[in-house]
This record gives structure tokens, sequence and C-alpha cells, in this order.
């Protein structure tokens, strides 16, 4: 279209919609085929296109293999900018138009951005290949073998052809698969299950197994979490994963850094002048996978030991000490991160922090891996020792409400959309006490309201949300996570995972264990005395969260007001000394060994017992046979009937029919979830239901009667 970068688009999923054009435009469709028509014509893709004022465009279901389009405008689309990006977070509600999917009557404004030549075409030998079974090229790291996963993992993450989970989308794409065996008995603090660890930085396409199961964290997932990820998807296949649609297969291809990095060049040279790279020998195939880890330095006095793990080729994780929860090594990545920002390196697009360790993101067409590395070695020798660390710590006092509805409206929805035999229901509650050794509920509650917890990270399960841990050990309740993971969490709610709490920045997957809710703690538009300097969260890195009770009537006005600033919360500034928690932890020893011995007899026992229920071997994902006998089941309608098949992959959520039923044309007659997002089903007959061949909770894939 001879737009510049940066220019917005839309992005169409699954379902394209009908467009009317005021005004003359230049138009292109790129991606999956939608069978797109111009006023009753059909377009094609890859092709710029002239439009007149009054004319029509209907972009329809898709058709074949892919599951995304997108529609360019030459000169852009008049969007916001908003946190610097015109793309629209629907989950978080802002950025796009009005922050949310189009809906029928939006009216969008051609923008008059700068322009260069429009090309005729894109030559069909270069325009991307769709397929039901794909080839993704992956690099290993930051998380392997024989640390987190056994050789046998790596060997069978690399060679098993998954299947695409219906509950799928841009925050991640569900895998089918088989389970690893794991290295490791468990996650220790970070949790029960051997995939949890302490939270760190995640990179787009990063392979998480949250439990059990993969996911390929998408564009809109979580910047920070507490599962291991044992490879990352390359940049330039990271396109790829947004074409993935429900029952697609892949495999994931390990490559080098040589050849993940010359895969970048060529597509950048591709979108440069729309010509194929130039031939040239093949990069040798690596027999086996890179070492996730880069680089070592060993423990000296001070200075904990230091691991460099690769994450893509976008990403560089610089890992510190144990694997421990150990508040010392969180100082010791701040350190690092100050030291980094005073450097300015050019290339660097973003550092993010997490228990123990630190994410830098980088343009390595810039800043090459080789020597980003260099540059962070180097500056271990200047950090120096934290004997004197201080650093500015807000007490934010905020109200909860204990037990409140919202967490057992989460637990129902998991219970029956996920599974209903977790250890953890129906009451999250009740688990974080039996897995902690605690005498009642009551005993839960006084800790959480008595504990002031360490803002460690932000953005664990989005949009500012806190990674937080007691700053007294005998504060710190460990749980495990879900697994699988839920696929809906209301905003705000509270929980813990592994030694964390966590306030939900907004309604999105999740898998801490709740027990209860809280005000906002992302506020998108407005400023108030609690959200100020241009800054929409509310929270800073080494703020000391305390709860006040309040009752679930009183929070509901709370959330009401807050955001408004029509009520205050109480913020006291102090300062957190290094030598004064040393000191606490020296005056308190006794007491706090006796407590996590306590504390670590429970969760041995929760863990004895999942073994002898099977827990662990158990499998989490939904098998194969059962997505493929939904598309294979032989159906014969009755004489003289329709028969109506599913439009798209997914679990039938509600069937709103019954046989004898009279429908019309466009009723909805039932609900699939899919891609975590409940579809309304439509009827395109007029008639009587003779048969209904489908019970709600199964599954279903595309094009299944």
């Amino acid at each position: 279209m001879g737009n510049l970068e940066g220019e917005a688009g839309l992005e169409i999923t699954a379902l394209g919609p009908s467009l009317k054009f005021d005004h003359e435009a230049m138009i292109c469709l790129t991606g999956a085929d939608f069978e797109a028509h111009l006023d009753g014509t059909p377009m094609a893709a890859y092709i710029p296109v002239a439009v007149s004022a009054g004319q029509i465009l209907k972009i329809g279901r898709v058709k074949g293999a892919g599951l995304r389009g997108y529609l360019l405008v030459r000169g852009g689309l008049d969007i916001p900018a908003y946190l610097g990006s015109r793309s629209s977070f629907t989950l978080g509600g802002f950025g796009g138009h009005a922050g949310r999917t189009l809906a029928a009557g939006d009216v969008l404004h051609l923008g008059q951005a700068t322009v260069m030549a429009v090309t005729p075409s894109l030559a069909p030998d270069l325009q991307p290949d769709l397929a039901r079974t794909w080839r993704i090229r992956v690099l290993a790291g930051p998380h392997g073998a024989p640390d987190f996963f056994t050789a046998d993992d790596i060997a069978m993450i690399g060679s098993t052809e998954w299947k695409v989970h219906y509950n799928s989308n841009r925050t991640g794409v569900r895998l089918i698969g088989p389970k690893p065996t794991w290295a490791r008995r468990d996650g220790g603090e970070a949790g029960l299950h051997p995939s949890n660890i302490h939270d760190n930085a995640y990179a787009v396409g990063a392979i998480d197994f949250t439990g059990d199961m993969p996911i390929i964290l998408g564009p809109d997932g979580p910047s920070l979490g507490g599962f291991v990820c044992p490879m990352v998807v390359i940049q330039a296949d990271l396109w790829k994963v947004g074409q993935l649609a429900p029952g697609d297969s892949l495999i994931f291809d390990l490559v080098s850094d040589a050849m993940a990095a010359r895969a970048e060049r060529d597509q950048d040279a591709l979108i440069a002048d729309l010509s194929a790279p130039p031939a040239r020998s093949p990069l040798p195939t690596p027999a086996m996978a890179d070492d996730p880890i880069l680089a070592t330095i060993d423990a000296v006095g001070h200075r904990p030991r230091v691991v460099y793990r690769r994450q893509g080729d976008r990403h560089l994780l610089v890992e510190y000490g144990p694997i421990v929860l150990d508040l010392e090594l969180r100082l010791r990545v701040h350190a690092l991160m100050l030291e980094l920002q005073a450097m300015a390196l050019s290339g660097i697009i973003d550092i993010t922090p997490g228990i123990r360790s630190l994410q830098v993101h980088y343009d390595s067409r810039i800043l090459p891996q080789a020597q980003l590395l260099a540059v962070l070695m180097e500056a271990e020798d200047r950090l120096g020792g934290l004997d004197d660390f201080e650093i500015p710590s807000r007490v934010v006092h905020l109200p909860l409400s204990w037990k409140d509805p919202a967490i057992y409206e989460t637990i129902n929805k998991y219970m029956a959309s996920v599974r209903d035999d977790a250890p953890w229901c129906p009451d999250n509650i009740e688990f974080i006490r039996r897995i902690n050794g605690l005498e009642s509920e009551d005993e839960v509650r006084r800790i959480v309201f008595e504990a002031r917890y360490l803002v460690m990270g932000l953005g664990d399960v989005y949009l500012g949300a806190p990674v937080a841990t007691p700053v007294d050990p005998r504060h710190r309740l460990v749980t495990t996570k879900y697994n699988p993971a839920r696929t809906w969490t209301p905003p705000n709610v509270v929980g813990i995972g592994g030694a964390y709490m966590c306030i939900y920045g907004m309604e999105g997957p999740g898998g801490y264990q709740l027990f209860g809710r809280t005000i906002q703690v992302w506020n998108t538009y407005r400023q108030t005395d609690a959200f100020i300097d241009d800054k929409p969260w509310l929270l800073r890195f080494f703020d000391q969260i305390r709860f006040f009770p309040v009752s679930h009537e009183d929070l509901a006005d709370w959330r009401r007001d807050f955001p408004l600033g029509r009520r205050q919360i109480r913020i006291e500034n102090e300062t957190f000394r290094l030598s004064d928690y040393r000191q606490m932890l020296s005056e308190s020893r006794e007491s706090i060994e006796a407590f996590q011995t306590k504390r670590q007899t429970a969760f041995d026992a929760e863990r004895a017992d999942w073994e002898i229920k099977g827990e662990f071997a158990r499998v989490e994902a939904l098998s194969d046979e059962a997505m493929s006998d939904a598309a294979t089941a032989i159906i014969e309608a009755p004489a003289g009937a329709d028969l109506f098949e599913a439009p798209l992959g997914g679990s039938v959520w509600k069937i709103l029919v019954k046989i004898g039923d009279q429908v019309e044309a466009g009723a909805v007659i039932a609900v699939i979830e899919a891609m975590k997002t409940e579809c309304d089903v439509t009827s395109p007959f007029a008639g009587v239901v003779r048969q209904v061949y489908v019970e709600e909770r199964q599954p279903i894939s595309p094009g299944a009667p």
C-alpha cells in the first residue's frame, strides 16, 4: 500500500465485517481467504484495489487454512495512539477503536499519512503459505534440560505433532499433546507442579508450559509469569502463530541463532522491496538443540551466581542465584536494571524485572546477542555489594472483600468448562489452608490482613498487576497454581500462586488460588490522586500492599468511585532498607523456621495425596481422539431436512433448542466457547428442529454436524 511502518489496519479473526466506504480509497486484503466481495464481485488478496464512495466490501467467514485476514488502507486509519500503539487491546479495554472489537454502526476515519508508491501486487510465490499442518521454527530456551525438563522431554516437544486447542486467541495458543515427564519433583516455593518457577518476564512466542499444557504466548499474553518455557518461536515465524486455527497441527523445528538471524534478515528484505531473497547455501541444521544457557558467572563473595539464558532472538534473561525466594536477589535485579538504564544502549527496547531475573528486550539487528551478552557480563563487576542498599517504599492500603462472590463465580465456571475434580475445587481458600497446614480459614484470613506484600514485579497477568510476597516469611503462604489454567478470571480478584500474591488487573485467564477481591490497579484514561504522572498503573516496584477488610457491598461502592477520584486510598512513604530486613530475619529466626517446617510438612502431605490419587498422571489436555471423533462422526439427517454444521471449532457451551422447536432464520440455536470467547451460533434456516447431534460441554470441530 506504500504506507510507512506503524499505520493502522484491521485484523479480522474467523468472521469479517461488511464495510461501506463514504470516500474513495485504495485497499488491500492479505492473510487467510475470507471470500471477500466488493459490491458482489469477488476481491482477490495481495492486490491493491480502488474503492469508490458508496461501495460495500463484504468480508465473509474464513475459508480453508488460516484464521486471520488483514485489511489495509492506503494512508492508514485515523486511530489515536495509546501507550505508543494503535493496536486494540480488547481484554484491557483500550487502544484501537474505543478499546474493543468493531460493532455495527462504527465509523472509521481514513488516515492522511505520508505514503510511498503502491506496488501492483505481491507475486504468488512470495505470498505466505497457509496450511492445516504447520512447521514453526523455534530457538531453545530459556528453560531446558537437565534442570527443568529431561532430555527426552525436549526431544518429545520437538518431534510431536501438536494439535491447536479451541480455547486459543491472541493471549495464547493452547496445544494438545503428550505430557513431559519433568526433571524436577515440584517447583518448591513457586508451586507444587514442576512447571512452576519464580516469576520471570515472558517473550512473545514463548512456549509456556502452564502445568502440563503448552501455550504459545501471543501479543496479548502476560508480560510476567511463573511457568517454564523450553522454546521460543523465532521472530520470522511469529506471523504463523496468528494463523493457527483450532484443530490445526504443528511441529516445532529447532534452529540455531544463525538460522534465526538469517530468517529475520530475509523477512526484512522481503517487506522492504517485495522480492525474494538471493539464493544462498543453506545453514547447517543443528543436530541437537543449542544449550539454552548462553553463559554463567560463578558466585564470588557478595555476588551470586549469574546465568544468562537465551529467550528467543529478541530477548535475553539474566538470572541470579539459586531457585529460591530471596529478596536480596530481587534487589540485585533492581541494581542491574538501574545500571542498564544509565547506559542507555542503542538497540535495547525495554527491560522487565522478575523475582530473580531481568529480561532485556532488544533489537538483534542493532544490538547482536553476543555484544549484549558481553555488556551484561561486564556490568556485573560494577554492581558491587548491596549491604547498604535502600529504596523508597510506599505502604499502599487497599480494601479487600474476603470470600467475594466473584471468586466463587470464577471457580464454578472453571469446574463447568475445564475440570471439576481439581484438588483446589470447590473452594480455593480451603485449599490454601490445607496445603499450608493452618488450623482454620480464619488463620488464612488473619495472615492475609496482617501481611505487608512487597511488590517485586508488575505486569503479572496483565495491566500493572503486582507479583508480591510478604516481607515477613511467617506470612508467606505457599500454594500451587491451577493445572490447567483458568480460561476466565474477573478483574481485581486477589490470589496466591507459589509464594506470591497477585491482584488481577483485568479479565483474562489465570492460575492463582483466589481468596478475595479489591479495587482497580489500572486506570486507563483518568488521572486521580492515586494515578499520576501519565501512568495508568497504581503500584510501583517495592511498594508494600496492606489489605483492610470491607464487605462485598462496600467494595462495589469503592470500585465505582475509586477510578473517578471520589474515594482516596491511604498511602504512606517509607524506606525499605536491606539492613533492617536482615535484622528482622536474624531476630525472628526460630519462629520463622518453625512456621516454614509446619508449612513444608503440609505441602509434602498434599503432594503425597496427589501421588496416591493419580493427580500427576492425569491427562490434562483434551485428547486428539475426542476432537477427531466429533469431526468424523457419520450423520444421516432425516429425509427432507437440512443439516447444519458447526461454523467453528470449540466446546459446545449451550444448546438453546430441542427437538420439535420452531426456529426462525437467524435465531441463536447454540453457543460455542472458542478462543476464550462465547460465540453465538445462528440458524441459517427457518423450520422445525428434527434432531440434535451434540451435547453441552462436548468438543466440536469445524464442519461437524
